[in-house]
């Protein structure tokens, strides 16, 4: 498991490289790249800034992760998800998922997003043609989590 949070941009390709190499017996290996949007709720956005709570995030995403290892049948998960200031269309967050099988590659996956928009301690804030507001979350993260 590799959990990274960091203020520079990831290389996707250079990530899912690191875990197949690791995982040279996965048959699958599933990613998801969330991007800064440039609107928001009909509202332009310019940037954003991301903070978190150092120590407890690497924790909560850790537990996240052994959650999904346990729950499906995956052999390693890395989760890289920037802090600071964002523009949009910059990249957020990695999500990489090694599995024998894609099925349950594809539903760690989406599990580990489901978890990490609603429990990781992190903060955003947009600033944009409306000004700038820290972002609440949202309804759909929550009834998102009642799938799992």
């Amino acid at each position: 498991m590799r959990i990274v949070i960091q203020f520079d941009d990831f290389d996707v390709t250079a990530e899912l490289a690191l875990l197949r190499k690791a995982h040279p017996d996965a048959g699958a290996l599933v990613s998801f790249v969330g991007a800064v949007r440039d609107i928001n709720l009909g509202s332009s956005v310019a940037e954003m800034t991301l903070e978190h709570y150092p120590g407890m995030t690497e924790h909560v995403l850790s537990a996240i992760s052994e959650r999904a290892m346990h729950r499906f049948d995956i052999v390693d998960v890395t989760i890289v998800h920037r802090i600071g200031r964002l523009y949009a269309t910059d990249q957020i967050v990695l999500v990489a998922v090694a599995s024998c099988h894609r099925q349950a590659a594809f539903a760690a996956c989406e599990f580990i997003m489901d978890f990490l928009k609603t429990e990781a301690p992190f903060w955003k804030k947009e600033a944009g043609s409306n000004g700038s507001h820290w972002v609440d979350a949202r309804p759909s993260d929550t009834v998102a989590l009642g799938k799992w």
